[in-house]
């Protein structure tokens, strides 16, 4: 692909723009509280952006818009029925967080439960960010900038985890929220641009939902490969749209650090409406591409890059493709953070220094997030020998996300369960979900997780049954000066992003 020196300039001024803006605004710092939570003090339009670009990467740009490509409209579950799991997660779990004054979602668990099963929870998010989060984002980055200017993978692997790692490090939470609120603005504006450009490409609005009606329904088959019904509205993908937006501490540390419980709520069902979004901007450009240059799109996974680069200006381009370059930072700064304050909070604290300063550990933070990111970049260029990245990915968040989800649903709304049941839960959700991988090869990997939580779900009714608390266990009031009064008309949005939800799924049924 061919660049012109104003989409270079674009290119470099926007990712400096993003670099000197979060320095600036995580200048400052003192403690823990500090670099880990940004103070406590993000007020909710700050955190609504941070949580919608901390999500958006490559694999939204790429990867969905090259399901929508092929597989269409379908694949928008995944954000429509995430801006659902919003809405629990800022009715439900997050009051109780911040009531807790948690710095991270392993810490509840030893308020619930025990210590162990805290320490079980950091450890598995630990290595799932390590070998799988990190690697997986670093790879398909560096694969987007070879494929853009030609730069080597190991080489861009390196760049990407040295940029972000160098704002991250020097700034905590507070750099990352800037940056994401930059890089977000710009991917969301820049999604805009490509779907009105392909609409008009296309003949009009009219004209693409005649053309591309076949591949304008959101609700296939009880028995397809990928998307059955069946497992979208109540089975499978349930456990891992609570397991990230509810108990992924790269995504939930934004609304821990809300200066209120209102931010936090409202910050959330921002989220929640440009979820729902989301798949004009990046699914229907790729049903386009089907439509517009089928010819020239090899795979897929080409669809939304082809379209920028037969759509787009001169400039904007540049532009645009730093967007897309600052969202895998954006993704990279926001893992590196949270699995930082796992280790320091939940196991340099809690295990080795228990008597460490806040400023002690903001120094552990730091050294963390530097021994992340070279390991990361170490790890990343293996991710190659997996095959699929999504595939990759999918297969080690399924291992763990059934029973961490399952021990948080029944610590919040089953108060006679022991620790020993969130504790087993965890662990046997490794084996049985192996077990099902050999055995059932076939089904969706949706089903595998459901039937992985029910199994749990069961273990765990069994030894609360048996072994259940005499008197449930009752969260500290922990934080001085966080309001936890819930926002004005809290359920009237909350019913207003699910029922948005609804209509589209009528209309595009």
């Amino acid at each position: 692909m061919s660049f012109q020196p104003l989409d270079i300039a674009a290119f470099i001024g926007f990712l400096a723009l993003v670099v000197g803006v979060s320095l600036y605004a995580s200048r400052g710092k003192h403690d823990a509280a500090d670099y880990f939570l940004a103070g406590r003090n993000l007020p909710w339009w700050l955190i609504g952006f941070s949580l919608i670009a901390s999500n958006i990467s490559t694999e939204h740009f790429v990867g969905m818009a090259g399901r929508g490509y092929d597989l269409g409209l379908a694949i928008a579950s995944y954000e429509w029925m995430a801006a659902v799991t919003l809405v629990l997660v800022g009715l439900f779990f997050l009051p109780r967080f911040l009531q807790a004054g948690i710095y991270t979602i392993p810490e509840y668990l030893e308020f619930r439960y025990d210590l162990r099963t805290r320490t079980l929870m950091a450890a598995f998010i630990m290595a799932a960010y390590v070998f799988v989060a990190l690697a997986t984002v670093l790879y398909s980055g560096a694969l987007a900038l070879e494929s853009i200017f030609g730069i080597d993978t190991v080489a861009g692997i390196w760049l990407i985890g040295v940029l972000a790692g160098g704002y991250t490090i020097y700034g905590g939470l507070k750099a990352v929220v800037w940056s994401d609120l930059i890089q977000g603005v710009a991917l969301l504006l820049g999604g805009v641009v490509v779907t009105v450009l392909g609409f008009q490409a296309i003949g009009g609005v009219a004209q693409f939902l005649e053309v591309a009606d076949g591949k304008l329904h959101t609700v296939l088959p009880w028995n397809h490969p990928e998307m059955p019904w069946l497992a979208v509205f109540i089975g499978g993908l349930w456990i891992p749209n609570i397991f990230y937006w509810g108990l992924n501490q790269f995504i939930t540390q934004r609304t821990l650090a809300a200066r209120s419980l209102a931010d936090g709520q409202r910050g959330i069902f921002l989220a929640g409406f440009i979820k729902l979004a989301i798949p004009f901007i990046i699914v229907f450009p790729g049903i386009m591409a089907a439509e517009l240059f089928a010819d020239q799109v090899a795979n897929p996974d080409q669809a939304y890059p082809v379209m920028m680069r037969e759509l787009l200006p001169v400039g904007l381009t540049g532009a645009m493709f730093a967007a897309l370059f600052g969202a895998v930072m954006s993704s990279l700064d926001s893992m590196l953070n949270s699995a930082a304050t796992i280790f320091s909070v939940d196991l340099y604290k809690r295990h080795l220094r228990p008597e460490a300063s806040s400023r002690r550990l903001m120094t552990v933070g730091r050294v963390t997030t530097g021994v992340l990111v070279l390991v990361g970049c170490l790890w990343a260029p293996l991710v190659a020998r997996a095959g699929s990245v999504f595939e990759y990915i999918q297969m080690f968040w399924g291992f763990i996300s059934p029973g961490i989800v399952a021990a948080f649903l029944f610590g919040i709304f089953v108060p006679r369960t022991p620790p020993a049941a969130a504790f087993g839960g965890m662990i046997l959700g490794i084996p049985v979900y192996g077990l099902l991988l050999g055995l059932l090869p076939g089904i969706a990997f949706l089903h595998h997780m459901a039937i992985t939580f029910l199994v749990i779900s069961a273990f765990m009714v069994t030894l609360t049954l048996r072994q259940g608390l005499e008197e449930p266990r009752r969260l500290p009031r922990a934080v001085d000066g966080v309001d936890l009064a819930p926002a004005p008309g809290a359920k009237w949005w909350a019913g207003a992003v699910i029922g948005c939800a609804a209509v589209l799924y009528v209309i595009f049924w």
